[in-house]
């Protein structure tokens, strides 16, 4: 199945959260729905580094709306950015979720692909209380956990804020991850699940699936997921790096 068909995210108000692979997975998107001549957008409502690598250009401007369309014919060669400002030399920071849902809702763009928490570059999370900061007209949500995690101890190594994960799992700082723990940790409205939208579409995403050993770890968490989530009916198993990412896709029987 192709990526943008798998996650649902061909069109509208996409929101990608969690950890071990969400910009990559942003922009796996937007370069294909871009390829397709969508006039595709990438932003954030939280800090993200700068991606102007990834996207056509990045604009930095207070009007979003505006912004996408003066750019005319760049947007139809490929993914704009837009962000407010910059934070330093290597990040940018986030609008409001507001702000992005207004863009979505403008209609200048087909779609919009938004970064909407933080990780740290962990391969699992659960998120704090003033997270995740997802736009009310999110679509689509891509809730993200990497498989890497499975087998590491439960620190701040390979998590971020491994307390929070250990209270929606029930293990201990320093336990070793077990399939079930990302699972409950995607599946849990304390996790991945965190103050979606309630007429949003949930597609999970297992990422840094490079193997057979690792697609059966994947799998293992993926049908746990469904059994314990009744609004997730699908789950995607993926190496988002690759040129064909989707490994996998579970489907709720």
């Amino acid at each position: 199945m192709d990526v943008l068909e798998a996650l649902e995210a061909e069109s509208g108000l996409v929101a990608v959260v969690g950890a071990g692979g969400k910009k990559t997975t942003l922009y796996a998107l937007a370069r294909r729905t871009a390829d397709r001549g969508a006039r595709t957008v990438v932003t954030a409502t939280v800090r993200i580094p700068i991606f102007d690598r990834q996207v056509e250009r990045v604009v930095v401007t207070d009007d979003p709306i505006a912004a996408v369309e003066r750019t005319g014919a760049e947007i139809d060669r490929g993914p704009l950015g837009v962000v407010p400002d910059t934070e330093g030399e290597d990040r940018y920071v986030g609008y409001e979720p507001s702000v992005v849902a207004d863009l979505a809702a403008s209609g200048v763009a087909d779609l919009v692909l938004v970064k909407a928490d933080g990780a740290r570059t962990r391969e699992l999370k659960a998120p704090d209380d003033h997270e995740p900061q997802l736009p009310r007209a999110a679509e689509t949500v891509v809730p993200i956990a990497s498989i890497a995690a499975v087998g590491s101890p439960l620190s701040t190594d390979q998590v971020h804020r491994p307390e929070r994960v250990a209270a929606i799992t029930g293990r201990e700082i320093g336990d070793p991850i077990r399939p079930i723990d990302v699972a409950r940790v995607l599946a849990s409205e304390r996790g991945g699940l965190a103050d979606v939208p309630d007429d949003a579409t949930v597609v999970p995403v297992l990422n840094k699936v490079d193997d057979a050993a690792a697609a059966e770890v994947a799998r293992e968490i993926g049908t746990a997921v469904i059994e314990l989530a009744p609004r997730v009916s699908r789950v995607v198993l993926a190496r988002m790096i690759a040129d064909e990412p989707v490994v996998d896709v579970l489907e709720r029987g």
